[in-house]
């Protein structure tokens, strides 16, 4: 874990990750995911202004909006990333990451643009494969699924490929 200011090891992480996947599976019976609580979010939000669409849509007949364990699932990511970083005094709030602001200059509206439509294209992709990275990927892999293992492989290469491509000539 982490001390005295120095990060995770990167096999104690592993290790952990590995653990929280298992109580998954023992306690809830179900795999990792977080695509479709993004989803059943917006079903919610939409059931706010229109439930009568919601009800008849076909995909949320399937995929009920609702909170459930993978919604708890997201929250902890966030509270398991808050406690790391303050724990290991990393934690910055910053609008612009270091990187980004050497490549591309210090705009926050041009980063949140970038960092939305990203996010919407990330989305876009995980609801087109009926699922996410940490669904196919980690957990396709635990169940020595082949399909995990190429779309493991798959996520590396293109997220080398991206960022040879946003950030080449950088320092890093």
């Amino acid at each position: 874990m982490a001390n005295n200011g120095k990060a995770w090891s990167p096999y104690m992480a592993g290790a952990l990750a590995g653990l929280v996947s298992i109580g998954s599976v023992w306690f809830t019976g179900k795999y990792f995911g977080a695509s479709t609580t993004f989803v059943r979010t917006t079903g919610m939000l939409e059931k706010l202004v229109s439930p009568e669409r919601v009800s008849q849509m076909e995909y949320f007949i399937k995929e009920v909006p609702k909170i459930d364990w993978q919604s708890m699932f997201i929250v902890g990511i966030f509270l398991g990333a808050l406690i790391s970083a303050t724990g290991d005094s990393s934690f910055r709030l910053q609008g612009v990451p270091t990187l980004w602001e050497q490549r591309f200059g210090p705009s926050k509206i041009k980063r949140g643009i970038t960092a939305f439509l990203g996010g919407i294209i990330a989305m876009f992709g995980a609801r087109l494969a009926d699922g996410c990275p940490s669904g196919h990927g980690l957990s396709g892999s635990l169940q020595l699924a082949v399909s995990g293992y190429i779309s493991l492989a798959c996520f590396f290469i293109g997220g080398i490929i991206m960022a040879r491509l946003v950030y080449a000539g950088g320092d890093r």
